[in-house]
């Protein structure tokens, strides 16, 4: 064997970084390992929303009329509301995701905290419209009632109707169980951001909370039109 090969090493040194694991050979793995098991996540997730969304499709293909009846008493204003309100949420998420990236800390904690109140903001919106359902006692259950007072839409059946407001209540509910957790992971990471903790000088566990966040944004942009703007034909 020559001198040269001999020279050659077995093993590829680890990248110099501050910022890889102690478990990862590369920078490259790692954020491989990130992206894989984000995406392994939200899978999962787009497969337990899909059921629910399968469930929708197949009672308002069953009864049309009475999810027409029904999504009146929706208040789309707060919908559109809620939804504009999580499209500026996405886009300071971005904004916060691109400042951990360029290791500005400033712009990062501002955007992290504009998207915590559009967060709440979203939460408090729905808690109004939930809480005008119960007053109009269309929450499913044994105290349902159909119609509402000052109701003058068509007349449907009660049992059907609860329906619409059993898938209503599962998927919004639902979502904002996963916005009261995007909201609580954005808390941690603040505090670890403000403490300098070395775990998110890394800019991938930022990164990967706005993915989810995003997930968590679309989920809504369907929603919100099957449920709030359901067409009269």
């Amino acid at each position: 064997m020559s001198s040269e090969a001999a020279e050659v090493p077995r093993f590829r040194p680890r990248e110099a970084d501050e910022d890889l694991g102690v478990q990862y050979e590369d920078m490259e793995q790692q954020n491989e390992s990130y992206i894989v098991g984000m995406w392994t996540f939200l899978v999962t997730e787009i497969m337990f929303f899909g059921a629910l969304f399968l469930a929708y499709l197949t009672y308002r293909t069953l009864y049309p009329s009475v999810f027409m009846a029904a999504h009146y008493e929706l208040d789309v204003k707060l919908g559109a509301i809620n939804t504009v309100v999580l499209l500026t949420s996405s886009f300071s998420m971005a904004i916060a995701v691109w400042a951990a990236q360029t290791k500005n800390r400033a712009i990062e904690i501002g955007g992290l905290i504009f998207t915590m109140i559009c967060a709440c903001a979203f939460l408090v919106i729905k808690g109004f419209e939930w809480a005008a359902k119960f007053e109009h006692r269309l929450v499913p259950g044994p105290l349902y009632a159909w119609p509402p007072h000052g109701y003058a839409g068509p007349v449907v059946p009660g049992n059907e109707t609860q329906m619409f407001f059993c898938l209503y209540f599962a998927m919004t509910g639902l979502h904002a169980l996963h916005v009261i957790i995007g909201l609580l992971v954005m808390i941690v990471l603040l505090v670890l951001i403000l403490k300098d903790s070395p775990l998110v000088r890394y800019y991938m566990p930022v990164e990967m909370t706005g993915l989810y966040w995003h997930f968590v944004d679309v989920v809504w942009i369907f929603l919100f039109p099957l449920y709030y703007l359901i067409p009269s034909h």
